[in-house]
């Protein structure tokens, strides 16, 4: 299961997806989940979904990766679409016990719930994977660069989103690493009841966190001997600039956003 977080991982890569300007799958992601809540209906849904599989079929990650990442959240998802299952009782009852009642309004809340959450999820993913840490950082402090004048240090949050999306996959490399240990000197993660299963992490948890503290650490003194004094002087290696496709890309998202709210409000699809 650990080895099935693909959360922070990225994807080196050359196709169109990674060429765009960081700033511009920003953007592109926030618009998307935007359009995302205002989705109302299978119209809606299948042009978000035509998007984001056209997205991913460009970055040529592959859909294995994006549905790989889906499995640490599987209970997630079958637990939200039960919640909207059993909470919407309108349109025709089909099964009912009691207080439990499974309704067609339930069904189709439940049903394009999960589909919003492994929608939202997705793009999410292709963001991490075709965008580096570096200009993940690069592309988050531009953006929020007019915080600067409010005296917010732009530069340092930018920083620690980066650092702690960088360092998801190192942790749970680590805690795989430390489980398979444990494992060969006789524990037991998996039988017993939940409370013993969590007593079972203890000796897990420990070392995990002092391999983190160590790493935090380390990190620290590796940049204070590289004399990083946060953004203030701080000059880059590649600069950031937008091109054709990352105008074309932004129109094909506001174009996407303004034809959902269409669909939602003007239309009534």
């Amino acid at each position: 299961m650990l080895k099935d977080i693909t959360l922070g991982q990225y994807f080196p890569g050359n196709s169109v997806v990674h060429r765009l300007d960081p700033r511009t799958k920003i953007l592109m992601v926030v618009i998307y989940i935007v359009a995302l809540f205002m989705a109302k209906g299978v119209l809606s849904y299948g042009l978000l979904l035509a998007f984001l599989v056209t997205a991913v079929k460009l970055s040529k990650v592959g859909a294995k990766a994006i549905l790989r990442g889906m499995k640490p959240v599987l209970f997630i998802l079958v637990f939200t679409g039960l919640l909207n299952l059993f909470y919407n009782t309108t349109g025709t009852i089909l099964w009912q016990w009691g207080i439990l009642t499974i309704s067609t309004g339930g069904l189709k809340t439940a049903f394009f719930m999960v589909v919003r959450i492994m929608m939202l999820i997705s793009g999410t993913f292709l963001l991490t994977y075709t965008t580096s840490p570096i200009l993940l950082t690069d592309g988050i402090e531009n953006l929020l660069a007019p915080l600067k004048k409010l005296h917010v240090p732009v530069h340092e949050l930018a920083m620690m989103m980066s650092i702690a999306l960088r360092f998801i996959p190192t942790l749970i490399e680590e805690t795989d690493k430390i489980m398979s240990a444990q494992k060969a000197r006789g524990a037991d993660f998996d039988s017993g009841n939940l409370l013993d299963k969590a007593k079972a992490l203890i000796p897990l948890l420990v070392p995990l966190f002092v391999s983190a503290f160590r790493r935090a650490d380390e990190l620290a003194t590796a940049m204070e001997c590289r004399c990083y004094h946060g953004g203030e002087g701080r000059t880059r290696l590649r600069r950031l600039e937008y091109h054709t496709n990352d105008y074309i890309t932004l129109a094909l998202g506001l174009i996407l956003l303004a034809v959902v709210i269409a669909i939602a409000f003007g239309l009534g699809l």
